[in-house]
């Protein structure tokens, strides 16, 4: 017989080598158990079955081979709210929480592009904090816009928002008061240093333009300026070293004011641009 205890205790052993693999322990267990993870202090003596077990152990296993929690149960926590995360998408970063930040400044506003949705998070995630405002999204990927649907449906923003298949700007018409976009942008010599649990997990097509890691901000420069309002907002996520390169891209398609924003660690991860108007 085992109880709650023992198998967090086992689990945690199981997973001692991974950096924060106690706190992971916890949430796979409670995920097997199909508990809130606040329940697991409180029950310790619960006794957990043979199939529980299994269930935790099909876990451990995988968490111990780098694959991330996120993964394991097929969501994660973003700006508060829960998202579903699929194969086919990229795991949403906490420091993608910058870009949102950022555009909250400038809102609410009515209407919003979120170029590469991957999940949904960007425009989900602004359609819920603005009420009033609507939205498109696009994507590449008809898996993503699937999963980005069960996300806009989660929320109750689905009615506002229209997701649309699109290689960035070729089936978007504008304008837009706000457009936002966290594209790939690592590098092809930069692939062999990514963690075990982003190189292994993520899809490639969503982490890497298979070259400098800015070809997706070259296509997005071109065509912002034909996208966005007068005077409207451009604000795209950038791996830590590209916020000058990015920057200059856009002052060179004719948008205003670049500003490089850094994240909670103090590395660039936003620039934001405005069109001038034409």
């Amino acid at each position: 017989m085992t109880t709650l205890r023992a198998a967090l205790a086992q689990g945690a052993r199981a997973l001692s080598e991974i950096d924060g693999g106690a706190r992971d322990a916890r949430l796979l267990l409670a995920e097997a158990l199909g508990l809130p993870v606040g329940r697991l202090s409180l029950e310790p003596d619960r006794v957990v079955s043979e199939g529980e077990m299994a269930r935790f152990q099909e876990f451990l296993d995988r968490r111990s081979r780098n694959e991330p929690v996120a993964r394991i149960l097929a969501r994660r926590v973003f700006w508060g709210r829960e998202f579903i995360v699929s194969p086919a998408t990229l795991d949403p970063r906490p420091e993608t929480e910058t870009l949102i930040a950022a555009a909250l400044e400038v809102g609410p506003l009515p209407r919003l592009l979120d170029l590469g949705t991957g999940t949904g998070i960007l425009a989900v995630t602004l359609l819920a904090e603005w009420p009033e405002a609507r939205g498109v999204a696009s994507d590449l990927d008809p898996a993503c816009l699937e999963t980005a649907t069960e996300n806009a449906a989660r929320h109750g923003v689905a009615e506002r928002l229209t997701l649309t298949r699109s290689d960035w700007f070729a089936e978007i018409t504008g304008p837009f008061p706000l457009i936002v976009s966290n594209p790939p942008y690592i590098a092809a010599q930069e692939m062999a240093g990514l963690s075990p649990e982003v190189a292994n997990h993520d899809p490639h097509l969503a982490l890497t333009d298979g070259a400098d890691g800015l070809t997706a901000y070259r296509r997005i420069a071109a065509g912002a300026a034909a996208h966005l309002a007068p005077g409207g907002t451009l604000m795209v996520e950038i791996g830590p070293t590209q916020g000058r390169q990015v920057a200059r891209l856009f002052t060179e398609a004719g948008l205003e004011t670049p500003e490089i924003r850094p994240d909670l660690d103090g590395r660039d991860r936003v620039v934001i641009a405005r069109n001038p108007g034409r």
